[in-house]
């Protein structure tokens, strides 16, 4: 059995996802940057994972997304890939790489899947990038849509604090989720908006959301990794869930190496040729 509650084994696919959705079956999903992280994520059950922009300040320490490159994706991504055997794999189309126009988004979205070798890509936006999002879809590219609070948009909103709480953009990211859904998008990510307006907005369309700060009416729920691990303490948005406090146990660990080598405890014997 792969993972710790999953019997099938199948690789998840974009046509599953929606099975799961219809079946009342959540999804989970985490974000992973890298081979070796990937590969616990998905031998632990994981039914999609997430390569994130999120990198930027996870790998990185950038205070924002916005740095990201195309280039710095297919790094990623590639390297999760490499780890993963049944989750589907999801990667971020970087600040800048669609927001131009439908042409550069599409030869964007088509490098991504080439040198990646990644399941699907995700777009932020609603209807003002629904043209982009045809474009990418029919060139046989599966999209999952992402609203909310969208963080390459930091710099219109000015915080990350919780989006449509207000009736007209509440109104509006409904009309938009049910758009991309019509034209084809196989999930909706929701970031950081009232529960019950995420719950409104899943029970309306046909394809599964992915909540993260949304509540529990969703289809399904991400969390960055590192901030779900405890590694980063500094971040404690109330949506988080720690399931460990990698944080500490890391610490104690290479402290007590640091120690061992001081002191000429490492290596001892059976630890030499």
């Amino acid at each position: 059995m792969a993972g710790y509650l999953v019997s099938d084994e199948r690789k998840v696919t974009t046509h599953r996802f929606i099975e799961m959705k219809q079946k009342g079956e959540k999804i989970s999903m985490l974000t992973s940057y890298d081979y070796t992280t990937a590969g616990i994520v998905d031998r632990a059950g994981i039914d999609a994972i997430l390569v994130g922009d999120s990198a930027s300040n996870v790998m990185a320490g950038n205070s924002t997304t916005l740095p990201m490159t195309v280039d710095q994706m297919i790094y990623h991504a590639r390297s999760v890939v490499r780890g993963v055997k049944r989750a589907l794999v999801v990667c971020d189309m970087p600040f800048g790489s669609y927001q131009i126009g439908s042409h550069d988004g599409v030869a964007n979205a088509i490098r991504i899947m080439k040198e990646s070798g990644c399941d699907a890509l995700k777009l932020e936006g609603g209807v003002e990038i629904i043209d982009t999002v045809k474009r990418i879809l029919d060139a046989g590219i599966p999209v999952m849509a992402h609203l909310g609070l969208t963080p390459q948009s930091i710099n219109k909103f000015g915080t990350y604090a919780v989006r449509a709480k207000e009736e007209k953009e509440a109104a509006k990211l409904l009309t938009d989720a049910q758009a991309l859904s019509e034209v084809g998008c196989f999930a909706v990510t929701l970031e950081k908006v009232p529960a019950k307006l995420a719950e409104q907005v899943t029970k309306s369309i046909s394809v599964p959301t992915i909540g993260i700060g949304a509540g529990n009416g969703c289809d399904g729920q991400i969390l960055v990794v590192a901030d779900m691990l405890g590694m980063n303490q500094g971040f404690s948005p109330r949506f988080l869930r720690r399931y460990a406090d990698l944080n500490t146990v890391m610490t104690d660990a290479i402290g007590q190496y640091v120690t061992d080598v001081k002191s000429g405890d490492f290596p001892n014997e059976k630890e030499s040729y």
